[in-house]
C-alpha cells in the first residue's frame, strides 16, 4: 500500500500532467519565450548599430560617441521600430538622428522645441525634419506640451536642470505631469543629466548646471511615474561635481545619471 505522502506526490504529478494536456502548464513554452526575448534583443542591437552608423550623422557628433555611449543609451531606452518618441529640446539632434533611424518608417520622432528658445533652435530642428521624413518639429510651452499622438518614449538629455532656471518660467511639477499625460500606459520617460552633489537638490542648476539625482527622481515620481531603472554608462568618478559643466576641464565628460521612469499601465 502506498503511503499518504506518496499518494500526494502522485496527485501533484497528475495535476501537472493534466494542465500540460489542456495547455495550461505554467512552464509551457518557457524556452520559446526566453528565445524570443533574446532574439528581440539581438534584433534591436542590430537596428541600433545601424542607426549609429548612419552616414548622415555629422563627424563632430560621431566623435562624441566615446563619451555618450549611444549603443547603451538606445538599449536602455528600449527604442524599437514603430515607436513614437519625443526628444525634448533636441539641440543639434545628436539623439534625434539615432531615434529616427531606429523607429523607421512606421515610427515618428517629435523634436520638441520650447517656445522660449524657438527663434534660436527651430532652424536646427527644421534641418532634422529635412533630413529625416519621420521627424516632426513641435513647438509649445513646457508646462502644457502635447503631441499629435500618444508616445512610447519621452527623452530628455541634459535639459531637465535648465527648466528649474527662473528664466524658463516653467513649473517642473506641471511639466512632469504633462509628460506623464503624453505617454501611453507603460511608456517611458528617460532623463539624462549632469550629477550634482548629494544634498544640493536643484540649488546649482544655474551656477553649475547640475542637479542632484535623488531630487530629480523625487520630482518625477511625484507626477505618477514609477522608477524603472538606471544606467551607469555615463558615470565618471573623476568628476567631483563642484565645477560648471561648461568648464573645459570637464566639459563633455561630466558625471551623469541616466534614469528610466515608467507610466503605470
Amino acid at each position: 500500500m502506498l503511503k499518504p505522502s506518496m499518494l500526494a506526490v502522485i496527485a501533484v504529478l497528475a495535476a501537472v500532467t493534466t494542465l500540460a494536456a489542456c495547455g495550461s502548464d505554467p512552464y509551457a513554452g518557457r524556452e520559446d519565450r526566453i528565445a524570443d526575448r533574446t532574439y528581440e534583443t539581438m534584433r534591436l542591437a542590430e537596428l541600433h548599430s545601424a542607426a549609429i552608423a548612419d552616414p548622415l550623422r555629422p563627424a563632430d557628433e560621431v566623435a562624441r560617441d566615446q563619451f555618450r555611449h549611444p549603443d547603451r543609451m538606445l538599449a536602455f531606452a528600449m527604442i524599437g521600430p514603430g515607436d513614437k518618441v519625443a526628444d525634448i529640446r533636441p539641440g543639434a539632434g545628436y539623439f534625434t538622428r539615432l531615434f529616427a533611424r531606429t523607429v523607421g518608417e512606421t515610427g515618428k520622432v517629435y523634436a520638441f522645441v520650447p517656445n522660449r528658445t524657438a527663434e534660436r533652435e527651430n532652424p536646427r530642428a527644421d534641418a532634422l525634419v529635412a533630413a529625416y521624413p519621420n521627424v516632426l518639429r513641435v513647438n509649445g510651452d513646457l508646462n502644457t506640451m502635447s503631441f499629435p499622438e500618444p508616445l512610447d518614449v519621452v527623452w530628455m538629455s541634459q535639459e531637465y536642470h535648465d527648466f528649474h532656471i527662473p528664466a524658463f518660467n516653467t513649473d517642473v511639477a506641471i511639466m512632469n505631469r504633462a509628460i506623464f499625460n503624453a505617454l501611453k500606459p507603460g511608456g517611458y520617460f528617460i532623463v539624462i543629466d549632469h550629477s550634482g552633489r548629494a544634498g544640493t537638490g536643484h540649488t546649482e542648476v544655474q551656477t553649475l548646471h547640475r542637479i542632484e539625482g535623488a531630487s530629480l527622481r523625487a520630482e518625477v515620481e511625484a507626477a505618477g511615474f514609477v522608477f524603472d531603472g538606471e544606467s551607469t554608462a555615463l558615470v565618471n568618478p573623476a568628476d567631483d561635481r563642484t565645477i560648471n559643466v561648461f568648464d573645459e576641464a570637464i566639459r563633455g565628460r561630466t558625471d551623469q545619471f541616466v534614469y528610466r521612469f515608467r507610466k503605470p499601465g
